[in-house]
C-alpha cells in the first residue's frame, strides 16, 4: 500500500496480504460522500445499509480462514450460506475471497464511477477508478494506466482524499479493512504512529526514535494544548477520570512480540511519574525497569528485547494526585495474584518449563505483578536467540575483582549460552548495561553484599551447564566429572563437591519404609542438572523482586486511588504450538472476553436497562471457546490436570482423551497423532500435546531441594525454603518422566487459571482504557509496512467492531445526579424544581445539544462521542474564570499585606540602622577621645624628655663653666705662674674641646627636634585651619540661629509688653470705676447694690486670674530665653573645644532646635488662649459697665424725681 491514493491509482504494494474481510460500514447508495465531523470526532449517523450490516453479520471472523493458517495445513470451513471456502495455507498462496453478501448489490455505487478498492488475482488490494461497466463486470483503471476487468461484487468503496490520515478511524466515511490499512500506513509514513479507533488507541511500532516524547510533550498534553492521539493522552484521560470519578483505572496494553508493549508501558509510567512526581518514589519505581528487563528479558527471533515474563503495574496516588509510595510483594499463593504479561515462545523451543513467579510492585505508589517466567530459556536456546540479558551483561561487564571471585569466562565458553551461537545484540553494549543494572540496584537499595550473592547464583547457573557426566557401567549409569565446572558450582552455592555429585547422579527413594539409592542414567542426570539450574534462576528472580519490595515498601501506604498498566502478550500461532502457546492463547481469550464485555456486552445491556433507542451491533463472542477451556469436568484444563495426576499418563493418552470427550464441541477438532485444533477468537490454532503433561507438573526432586538447604550460603537456603513452601501434596511419579519427585505443587494450568480469575476480578473493578500495539514488519526495521501482518493483528484486536459500535452507540454516559451536580452551576436561570433530571434537561437545552446527539435513560444520560466535551469545555472555562477572580482577590489582599509588611520592615530597618549608627558613633567618639588622650600623653612625655635633656645639658654646662671659673680664679698665681699656667692652658684646651663637642651634639639634637616640631607644627596648623573653618561655619550658623531667636524673642517680648500695657490700662480703669461704684453703692437700694457687688467681685477674681497667667507666661519666657541662650553658648564652646563634653555638638544643636520649635509652638498656642480669655474678660467688663450705667441712670432719675 506504499503507493495507494497517489496520482496514478497506485497499488497496495507487492507484499503478500492475508485474506481480508470485505465488510465495512458505509452507504454505497448514498448520493454524497459522508464526511466526518473533524471537530467533535463523530462519524455520520448509520444508514440503512449500516444497520443491516450491524444486525445481520453475526460471524465476522469465524467463517473466514484463520489468519494464522500460514503454518497449518489446507482445510475446509463451512460458511453461513453452506458454501465451502478453501483456506489458504500461507501468505504466498493467497487467493481472492468473496465479498460480504451485504455488498453484493454494488450497482448504484459502481454507476457513479467513483474511486474504490479492489483485489488483484494475487490477493493484494489496489485503489482504482471505475470505468464504464457492463453487467456484473466493471472496468477499473489503476497504477500507470492499467485497466482490469473486475467483478462488481469485489469492489469496496474508498474514502475521499480529505479524510487521508485522520487521527480517528471513526471519522472515515467508509469503514473497511483496506481503508483502515491505508489510513494507518499514511500516518505511519509520516511518523504519526498513534491512531484512535473510538475508545481504543492503536500504536504502530516505528522501530526507531520519533520526536513525540519528552517534557515538552508531557506539558502539552497536561495542559490539553495538543489533541492528537498519544499514549500521554490515554494516560492523562485515565488520570483525570480517576481524580474526577474517584474510580480506579486500568490501561490494558496488548500486541504480539515486538509490537512495542513494554516501551508503551514505560511511556505511560513516565507520564504518570511526571504528573504525580515530587516525592522521589517515582524515580525508584522507574529504576526497577532495568533490573527486571535484565533478569526477565531476552533476545528472540522476533524481538531483541522480548519480555519473558508478564506484569501488571498498579500505581497508587494520594488525594492530591501524587505518588504515595511503593512496595513489592511476592505472592506464594494463587489467591494473591494480580497478573500478567505473557511470553513469546518461538518455534524451535522444546520442553519449555514455566515458572509462575507472582510478585507485586505495589507503590502506594505502585504495584507490579509478574507471572509465567520462561525457565527453559536458562538451559535451552534456539538458533539466533539469547538467554536472559543478565548472563551476557555479567560476563561482559563484571569488574576484575568480581570476575576473579566468580571465576567468570567469556559467554562463548559456557554451554548454556553457546547453544545458539548468538552472544551480542546490534547497538547494545552489554558491559555498559551491566553498570546500569548495578546502579539501579543501588538506587532501590539492594546492598552490595546481596548483589554479590545474586551474581554468584548467576555464575553457579552458568557453571552448572558446564558440568559433564561419564558412564560408569553397562546400564548407562553416570557420575559427574570432577572438573572445573563441578568445583565452581559447589564453591559458589556453598556445598561440598561430593554432596553435589550425589545430588546430580543419584536419587533417594523410600519404598516400604526402606531408603533406596538409585543411580541415574545420562538423560536423567542431565534433566536433574537442568532442573536445578532452572530452579535456582527462578528462585533468584523471585528473591530479587522481594528485595525491591523491602526497599520500596518503607514508609509507604495505600490510598485506594490507582491506575493499573497491564502489559500482556497477544495471541500466538506458530508452526508448532505447545503448552506455552496453549496458556498464552487461553489468557488472551479471557482478556478478549473482558474487552468484549466492556466495549460490547455491558454497553448494550446498559442501553436496554435504561430503555433508550439504539441499533444493535453484533460482534464475535468467544464465550464458547472459553467454555471449552474452563468447563468442568470435561474442559481442556480439567482433562489436562486429570491426566497429569495419572502415573502412567502420556501425551498420547491425553490427546486421545481430548478427542474422545470434546469432538462434539464446535470450537474443538481432533487432529492426527498428538495434535488437536482450537477455534480461537483470532483464528484456528493446532496444538501439539508433546510435553504438555511434563510442563504442567513442573517437578523438582526433593534431593535437589535438600542440597540447597544444606548449603552454607544464605541464598540457596532461602531458595530451598521457598520451594518447600510451594509444595502441597506428595506425588510419586515414574522416574523417567521427571527425574523423580517427592513433592508436587499445584499444577501449572490450575495456578494459571486461578491467576486469570484474580486478574479479571481486579480489572472488573476499574475503568479500562485499551492500547493495541501493532508490529508493522517482522524484520524490526523502520519504514517497512507489511499489510498482511498488520491486517492479521487488526483482526485479532477487533478494531473494526470497536469503531462500528462507537459510531452507532453512546460511549459517554453519566447519571442524572452526577450530571446535574457537575454542570448545574452553568445554568443561567434558576430551575424551580431541584429534580436532577429536570436540571439535566435544562442544561442540555441551554447549550443546544441536538436531540439525536444524546438520549435520556431511566437512570443515566447517554451522549455520542464529542458531545460531553462541549459542556466540559464550558465548565472548565467557567471554573477557570472563578479561579482567576479568586486569585485576583487573593493577590489584592496579599499585595496590601506586602505593602504593610514592607513599611513595617522599612521602619524596623530604620530603627535598627539608627541604633547601629549611634553605637558606631559612640565607639568612634570614644576612639577620638582616646586618640586625643594618647596624643596628650605622648606630647607631654616628649616635652618632659626635651626639658630633661635641656636641664641636664644646662647643668653640665654650668658645672663645667663654674669649674673652669673656679680653677681660673682660685690659687696662688705666683705659684702657678710657671707650672700652673701651663697646666691651666692645657686644662682650658680640654675644657673648650669637650664643651665644643657637647655643643655640637646639642646643636644636632636641637636641629632634629626643630624639624620634628616644624612637622608637628605643620600638622597642627592644618588641623587648626580645619577647626577654624568649622568654627566659622558653626559661628555663622549660631549667629543666624541667634538672629532668628532674637527676632522671635523680640516679637514675643513686644507681644508680652502690649499685653502688659493692656492689662495695666484695664487695671487702672477698673480701679477708678471701683471707687466710683463704691460711693454709688452706698446710696443704692439694698437688693440691687448687693447683687451688683457680687458680680463685681466675681469679675475682679477672673481679672486677677488672667493677670497671674500673664505673669507666669512672662516668667516662663524669661526663663526659657535664659536656658536656650545658655545651651546654645555651651554648644558653641563644646564645638570649639573650649569645653570637654562627652556629646555630639551637631546632634545636640539639632535636638535643641527641635526643643525650641516645640516650646515656641506650645508657647504661642498658650498666648493665643490667654488672648482669647482676656478678650472674653474685656467683653464681660464692657457689659458690666453698661449695666452700671443703666443702673446709675435709673438711680439718678429716681433721685431727682
Amino acid at each position: 500500500m506504499s503507493q495507494m491514493k497517489s496520482k496514478g491509482s497506485p497499488s497496495l504494494q507487492s507484499i503478500k496480504s492475508l485474506p481480508v474481510d470485505f465488510s465495512f460500514v458505509g452507504s454505497p447508495g448514498n448520493e454524497r460522500m459522508m464526511a466526518a465531523d473533524s471537530t467533535s470526532g463523530n462519524g455520520t449517523p448509520l444508514t440503512e445499509a449500516e444497520e443491516g450490516y450491524a444486525s445481520g453479520n453475526d460471524n465476522v471472523y469465524r467463517n473466514n480462514e484463520s489468519p494464522y493458517s500460514r503454518w497449518t495445513e489446507d482445510r475446509t470451513s463451512v460458511g453461513d450460506d453452506g458454501e465451502d471456502l478453501k483456506a489458504v495455507s500461507s501468505f504466498k498462496s493467497l487467493g481472492r475471497l468473496p465479498v460480504d453478501s451485504k455488498w453484493s448489490d454494488t450497482t448504484p455505487y459502481v454507476a457513479k464511477k467513483l474511486t474504490s478498492w479492489f483485489q488483484l488475482p494475487d490477493g493484494n488490494w489496489e485503489l482504482g477508478t471505475i470505468l464504464p461497466t457492463s453487467g456484473n463486470e466493471t472496468l477499473i483503471s489503476f497504477a500507470e494506466g492499467k485497466v482490469l476487468t473486475v467483478d462488481s461484487k469485489n469492489l469496496v468503496p474508498a474514502n475521499p482524499d480529505i479524510l487521508d490520515g485522520v487521527d480517528d478511524l471513526m471519522q472515515l466515511s467508509y469503514l473497511n479493512e483496506p481503508s483502515v490499512l491505508y489510513n494507518l500506513q499514511y500516518r505511519y509514513d509520516r511518523e504519526m504512529i498513534y491512531t484512535k479507533a473510538g475508545p481504543v488507541l492503536v500504536a504502530v511500532n516505528p522501530f526507531k526514535k520519533v520526536p513525540l516524547y519528552g517534557n515538552d510533550y508531557i506539558e502539552a498534553y497536561k495542559r490539553k494544548s495538543v489533541e492528537s492521539p498519544h499514549v500521554y493522552a490515554i494516560t492523562d484521560t485515565a488520570m483525570r477520570e480517576m481524580i474526577r470519578d474517584e474510580v480506579n483505572q486500568s490501561i490494558i496494553i496488548s500486541g504480539e512480540s515486538g509490537a512495542g508493549k513494554t516501551e508503551t508501558a514505560k511511556i505511560a509510567m513516565q507520564y504518570l511519574a511526571a504528573l504525580g512526581g515530587g516525592s522521589g518514589i517515582e524515580y525508584e519505581i522507574l529504576k526497577t525497569n532495568p533490573i527486571l528487563e535484565a533478569f526477565g528479558n531476552a533476545k528472540t527471533l522476533r524481538n531483541n528485547n522480548s519480555s519473558r515474563f508478564g506484569k501488571l503495574i498498579e500505581i497508587h496516588f494520594s488525594e492530591t494526585g501524587k505518588l504515595s509510595g511503593a512496595e513489592i510483594q511476592t505472592c506464594k499463593s494463587a489467591s494473591n495474584i494480580k497478573v500478567l504479561k505473557f511470553i513469546v515462545c518461538n518455534s524451535g523451543i522444546r520442553k519449555t518449563d514455566l515458572i509462575y513467579l507472582t510478585c507485586m510492585l505495589f507503590p502506594c505508589g505502585s504495584l507490579l505483578s509478574t507471572v509465567l517466567l520462561e525457565k527453559s530459556r536458562v538451559v535451552q536456546l534456539s538458533e539466533g536467540e539469547r538467554s536472559y540479558h543478565i548472563f551476557y551483561q555479567l560476563c561482559a561487564g563484571a569488574p576484575p575483582i568480581l570476575r576473579e571471585k566468580l571465576n567468570l569466562k567469556n559467554a562463548n565458553e559456557f554451554n548454556y549460552l553457546r547453544q545458539s551461537n548468538c552472544y551480542s545484540i546490534s547497538g547494545v553494549d552489554d558491559a555498559e548495561q551491566f553498570h546500569v543494572v548495578m546502579e539501579a540496584m543501588d538506587i532501590v537499595h539492594v546492598s552490595k553484599e546481596d548483589q554479590e550473592s545474586a551474581f554468584a547464583m548467576l555464575a553457579a547457573v552458568l557453571w552448572l551447564g558446564n558440568v559433564s557426566f561419564t558412564v560408569v557401567d553397562s546400564e548407562n549409569h553416570v557420575e559427574p566429572v570432577a572438573d572445573e565446572g563441578l568445583t565452581n558450582v559447589a564453591r559458589l552455592i556453598g556445598c561440598k563437591v561430593e554432596e553435589l555429585k550425589l545430588a546430580l547422579s543419584t536419587r533417594n527413594m523410600i519404598i516400604r519404609n526402606e531408603n533406596i539409592v538409585q543411580k541415574l542414567t545420562l538423560s536423567q542426570a542431565i534433566d536433574t542438572r537442568d532442573a536445578l539450574a532452572k530452579s535456582i534462576y527462578s528462585c533468584l528472580f523471585d528473591w530479587l523482586v522481594e528485595q525491591i519490595n523491602k526497599s520500596l515498601a518503607v514508609g509507604k501506604r495505600r490510598t485506594g486511588r490507582s491506575i493499573s498498566i497491564l502489559d500482556i502478550y497477544g495471541f500466538e500461532s506458530f508452526e508448532r504450538n505447545s503448552f506455552e502457546q496453549f496458556c498464552i492463547n487461553y489468557a488472551n481469550e479471557r482478556l478478549q472476553q473482558h474487552f468484549n464485555r466492556h466495549l460490547f456486552k455491558l454497553e448494550q445491556e446498559e442501553y436496554i436497562y435504561n430503555g433508550i433507542d439504539w441499533t444493535k451491533v453484533d460482534f464475535e463472542d468467544n464465550q464458547d471457546c472459553l467454555n471449552l477451556f474452563e468447563k468442568k469436568p470435561l474442559g481442556l484444563l480439567s482433562l489436562l490436570d486429570e491426566e497429569s495426576t495419572f502415573p502412567n499418563g502420556t501425551d498420547m493418552t491425553f490427546a486421545n482423551k481430548l478427542k474422545q470427550h470434546l469432538n462434539s464441541n464446535a470450537c474443538f477438532r481432533g487432529e492426527r497423532g498428538k495434535a488437536f485444533m482450537v477455534s480461537h477468537y483470532a483464528g484456528q490454532v493446532v496444538y501439539d500435546t508433546t510435553g504438555f503433561l511434563e510442563k504442567n507438573r513442573d517437578l523438582l526432586h526433593l534431593d535437589s531441594i535438600q542440597l540447597l538447604s544444606s548449603c552454607t550460603c544464605h541464598l540457596p537456603k532461602a531458595f530451598a525454603s521457598s520451594l518447600l513452601t510451594q509444595s502441597e501434596k506428595p506425588v510419586i511419579g515414574a522416574l523417567h518422566k521427571s527425574g523423580g519427585a517427592d513433592s508436587q505443587k499445584l499444577s501449572v494450568a490450575t495456578k494459571f487459571k486461578g491467576q486469570l480469575f484474580q486478574l479479571m476480578q481486579r480489572l472488573e473493578k476499574t475503568t479500562p482504557h485499551f492500547i493495541r500495539c501493532i508490529k508493522p514488519n517482522d524484520v524490526q526495521s523502520p519504514g517497512i509496512y507489511n499489510q498482511g501482518l498488520v491486517l492479521q493483528q487488526l483482526r485479532c484486536c477487533g478494531v473494526l467492531e470497536v469503531v462500528r459500535i462507537s459510531r452507532s452507540g453512546f460511549p459517554t454516559k453519566m447519571s442524572h445526579q452526577k450530571f446535574a451536580r457537575r454542570y448545574g452551576f452553568l445554568l443561567l436561570d434558576h430551575v424551580a424544581s431541584q429534580d436532577p433530571l429536570r436540571v439535566s434537561v435544562a442544561i442540555l437545552h441551554q447549550f443546544n445539544i441536538l436531540p439525536d446527539m444524546y438520549q435520556v435513560g431511566y437512570t443515566k444520560l447517554f451522549f455520542r462521542t464529542g458531545q460531553i466535551g462541549i459542556l466540559e469545555d464550558t465548565r472548565n472555562r467557567t471554573l477557570h474564570g472563578i479561579l482567576r477572580v479568586q486569585s485576583s482577590f487573593r493577590g489584592h489582599q496579599v499585595r496590601h499585606y506586602v505593602k504593610d509588611l514592607r513599611r513595617g520592615i522599612a521602619t524596623l530597618q530604620s530603627f535598627v540602622r539608627g541604633e547601629k549608627t549611634r553605637e558606631e558613633y559612640a565607639v568612634l567618639l570614644e576612639r577620638h577621645r582616646a586618640a586625643i588622650s594618647i596624643q596628650k600623653q605622648i606630647k607631654g612625655r616628649n616635652r618632659r624628655k626635651r626639658f630633661n635633656n635641656i636641664y641636664e645639658a644646662s647643668v653640665l654646662i654650668q658645672s663645667v663653666i663654674r669649674g673652669w671659673m673656679v680653677r681660673r680664679c682660685s690659687g696662688d698665681t705666683g705659684f702657678l705662674q710657671f707650672g700652673g699656667r701651663k697646666g691651666a692652658e692645657q686644662e682650658e684646651v680640654l675644657v673648650k674641646s669637650s664643651f665644643l663637642a657637647e655643643m655640637q651634639r646639642r646643636v644636632l639634637r636641637a636641629e632634629a627636634a626643630l624639624r620634628e616640631k616644624e612637622e608637628e607644627n605643620d600638622v597642627l596648623h592644618q588641623r587648626l585651619q580645619q577647626y577654624e573653618n568649622r568654627w566659622s561655619e558653626y559661628e555663622l550658623k549660631m549667629k543666624s540661629m541667634e538672629e532668628v531667636w532674637q527676632k522671635q524673642m523680640r516679637s514675643l517680648q513686644s507681644s508680652l509688653s502690649i499685653a502688659k500695657r493692656s492689662l495695666a490700662f484695664d487695671d487702672s480703669r477698673r480701679n477708678s470705676d471701683a471707687s466710683t461704684n463704691a460711693i454709688e453703692d452706698s446710696e443704692s437700694s439694698y437688693d440691687r447694690g448687693s447683687n451688683f457687688r457680687a458680680q463685681e467681685s466675681s469679675g475682679v477674681r477672673r481679672m486677677n486670674a488672667g493677670l497671674s497667667v500673664i505673669s507666669r507666661l512672662a516668667e516662663e519666657f524669661e526663663q526659657r530665653s535664659q536656658i536656650f541662650g545658655d545651651d546654645a553658648k555651651f554648644l558653641v564652646e563644646a564645638k570649639s573645644g573650649q569645653v570637654d563634653a562627652n556629646l555630639d555638638p551637631d546632634q545636640e544643636l539639632r535636638r535643641l532646635r527641635q526643643m525650641f520649635e516645640a516650646w515656641k509652638k506650645d508657647y504661642g498656642s498658650r498666648l493665643r488662649e490667654t488672648k482669647v480669655i482676656l478678650h472674653k474678660l474685656g467683653n464681660e467688663e464692657g457689659s458690666a459697665n453698661k449695666a452700671r450705667k443703666s443702673w446709675w441712670g435709673r438711680r439718678n432719675s429716681l433721685r431727682f424725681s
